[in-house]
């Protein structure tokens, strides 16, 4: 069977899955909860020969990090099915309501898109997340989970299948396309008509292709040139605190901090900045003036600026004012997340209404841009474009609607 016949699948079924109640639906995410527990052996022995060849072929500490599941990643997989679960589907949502004066009852509701596909690359954890949010928005399922995760993601893919098989459903509603490598993604990006929407998520180039390759509409998910910055009126123990976490929680991911702005009237709080990152193993890559205040630092070129590490690198640059600071932003910044440390109330709001990203944050760590820190259960991925979806996508995210008009014999004059 091709590509392209398993995609027509997912259209076919789409149709029926469309139809399930929530309570039909929720039913299905259980299913895949219990088969989660019940062959989590066999997730592991598949991701384990994923993992011995990304070894083999050395591939990025960060992205393998991405690559891995481990027992306690599983539960966590678990528990953002049982969020979705507990959350309100929005399909049959009423937008809006219209009562026209010739007697037109006019009404906006939510409705499935109808066919989603997603192509991303060494995060078997996407597979869940994103099917697991198509399921529960009446969705069909494309994948294309990457060659590096191809033995992990089978196993989940057939999780999938067999838990809406289970419950008496179609199992065509849930789809990959791995086997057939990049000639199953191309396959997708041609799928108009089939497909109805095409999340990519992975890195820059990925994203790159798939938007200006695609025939099928793409919610882009962007990389992450992710910025702190230390407003004068910073508080050290916050300041300390905040950035740490940014960058060290989990560096391989799109929302941790990629480069850190110090005002010049906040450089009495850097060198504890500086020293906590270095206790935490973070390399340095500073100006002039970060060089002068901790000699440990590599000095940053220009290219620093603009890269998105992913890995325990931060890029320090200290600023004359404010408006540096913000200049700076919007050269370097991908649209993704920034954050301002500061006490002063003014700056915090002037921040939050000039900064141009799908996500700004005062007085947070960046690693709040997420799904689940955003109470959305799984999520679909970070949209760093402005056309219907922007920020982290949840369930709303999956959904198009629909007008209901009903008459009582109007002819339009």
């Amino acid at each position: 069977m091709s590509a392209l016949e398993l995609i027509k699948k997912a259209k076919a079924a789409s149709h029926s899955l469309g139809l399930l109640t929530t309570a039909q639906k929720n039913e299905v995410l259980k299913t895949v909860s219990v088969l989660l527990t019940e062959r989590t052996q066999e997730i592991l022995e598949a991701n384990q020969a994923d993992l011995m060849a990304a070894t083999q072929l050395e591939m990025a500490i960060g992205l393998q990090d991405r690559l891995t599941l481990t027992p306690e990643r599983i539960d966590s997989l678990k528990f953002a099915l049982a969020e979705l679960i507990a959350l309100n589907d929005p399909i049959g949502q009423t937008v809006r309501k219209i009562q026209r004066s010739n007697g037109l009852h006019i009404k906006e509701v939510r409705v499935p898109f109808g066919v989603i596909g997603a192509i991303y690359e060494a995060r078997p954890n996407v597979t869940i997340d994103i099917a697991g949010m198509a399921l529960k928005t009446g969705n069909a399922i494309v994948l294309r989970g990457g060659t590096a995760a191809e033995n992990t993601n089978k196993v989940l893919v057939k999780i999938l299948k067999d838990a809406l098989e289970t419950n008496g459903f179609n199992p065509d509603a849930v789809q990959t396309v791995d086997e057939y490598g990049r000639d199953g993604a191309t396959e997708m990006m041609k799928a108009t008509g089939l497909i109805d929407v095409l999340i990519p998520r992975g890195s820059a180039s990925l994203i790159k292709t798939v938007v200006q390759e695609s025939k099928v509409p793409v919610i882009e998910t962007g990389d992450g040139i992710v910025h702190i910055f230390l407003d004068a009126t910073a508080k050290q123990e916050m300041a300390v605190s905040i950035v740490t976490n940014a960058k060290v929680q989990r560096p391989s991911v799109c929302n941790s901090l990629e480069t850190l702005l110090v005002h010049k009237d906040a450089l009495g709080i850097l060198l504890p900045v500086l020293e906590d990152l270095d206790a935490n193993d973070v390399t340095i890559h500073g100006d002039e003036t970060v060089l002068g205040i901790f000699p440990k630092a590599v000095p940053a070129t220009q290219d620093d600026w603009a890269t998105e590490y992913l890995s325990l690198d931060l890029s320090v640059k200290v600023v004359a004012s404010f408006d540096e600071a913000l200049e700076h932003i919007a050269k370097y910044s991908t649209a993704h997340t920034e954050s301002i440390i500061t006490e002063d109330s003014a700056n915090a709001e002037r921040f939050l209404a000039e900064v141009d990203s799908a996500v700004v944050m005062v007085n947070a760590s960046t690693r709040f841009t997420d799904g689940s820190a955003f109470g959305f259960g799984a999520e679909v991925g970070i949209s760093t474009q402005k056309l219907h979806a922007r920020g982290p996508m949840g369930l709303t995210e999956l959904t198009s609607t629909k007008w209901l008009v009903r008459g009582s014999g109007q002819s339009r004059a």
